[in-house]
């Protein structure tokens, strides 16, 4: 038979009330407590001696509560995502040696949608064994699933490379009525490499643009150009002629 659990000393109490305090400072919408949970916390609020026990303590000795925690990705600010974590704070103890610190709030991570379960269980793995710094651990989890999200953002483009790999390279060459505007020049110098491509630009009126690469990376390249790059200019400015060949012709 288990040992029963007893209250912690006020002091204890007090720590641990106010971790969760600071947390609802922090997150006061994305911090969420049961009824039940919200009942115990202010039974513990009015707990002056470790002789008023609370009910709650026989049967559950911690607090839980969910924090839906925001992970905020730059180019991902049309779909944001959220990393809910299982918090429980506990506020009981067991044994007869009254401890001299508070016990560790454990955190779990539940797995979201966008994260498979063995990438669950990978963020999981940075949460120490005790989670005494639980606004660091809260933070670490928050930059390691930035950094996840931030990886999968650019794993389309690294996929697409690899499988073009295997594609064969070629060479085409584009002739633009003018590229006379500097800002229009360094764009399509400067995303080129990104594609895996390489080439030349003879700037002026009118302008050549040699690219080297195999042909779904030139066309998604030219794609990005025209839509991104030359958003500002008119279709009618932005027609081309070009021409391919296999490399080496």
């Amino acid at each position: 038979m288990s040992p029963p659990w007893h209250l912690l000393p006020p002091d204890l109490i007090e720590l641990q009330l106010g971790q969760l305090d600071l947390l609802l400072a922090m997150y006061p919408s994305e911090l969420n407590l049961s009824p039940s949970s919200s009942e115990a916390l202010s039974s513990l609020r009015d707990t002056t001696s470790t002789t008023q026990i609370p009910s709650f303590i026989k049967d559950s000795p911690s607090i839980s509560a969910l924090l839906d925690l925001p992970i905020d990705v730059s180019d991902q600010s049309s779909d944001p995502k959220t990393l809910r974590l299982e918090l429980s704070v506990p506020f009981a103890y067991q044994g007869e040696a009254v401890p001299e610190d508070p016990p560790s709030v454990k955190v779990r991570v539940q797995q979201p949608s966008w994260m498979s379960k063995a990438d669950t269980a990978q963020l999981s793995s940075c949460i120490p064994a005790d989670c005494e710094d639980l606004l660091g651990t809260i933070d670490l989890l928050r930059e390691n699933a930035t950094s996840f999200l931030s990886s999968q953002a650019l794993s389309p483009v690294k996929d697409s490379n690899k499988s073009a790999g295997s594609e064969p390279l070629v060479r085409v060459w584009f002739y633009f009525p003018s590229i006379s505007t500097r800002s229009k020049r360094d764009d399509i110098v400067v995303s080129a490499p990104s594609y895996s491509l390489t080439g030349f630009l003879y700037a002026g009126k009118p302008g050549l643009l040699c690219l080297e690469g195999v042909s779904q990376s030139i066309d998604e390249y030219m794609r990005f150009i025209k839509t991104e790059s030359w958003g500002d200019i008119p279709a009618h400015h932005k027609k081309c002629g070009g021409k391919e060949g296999a490399e080496g012709e």
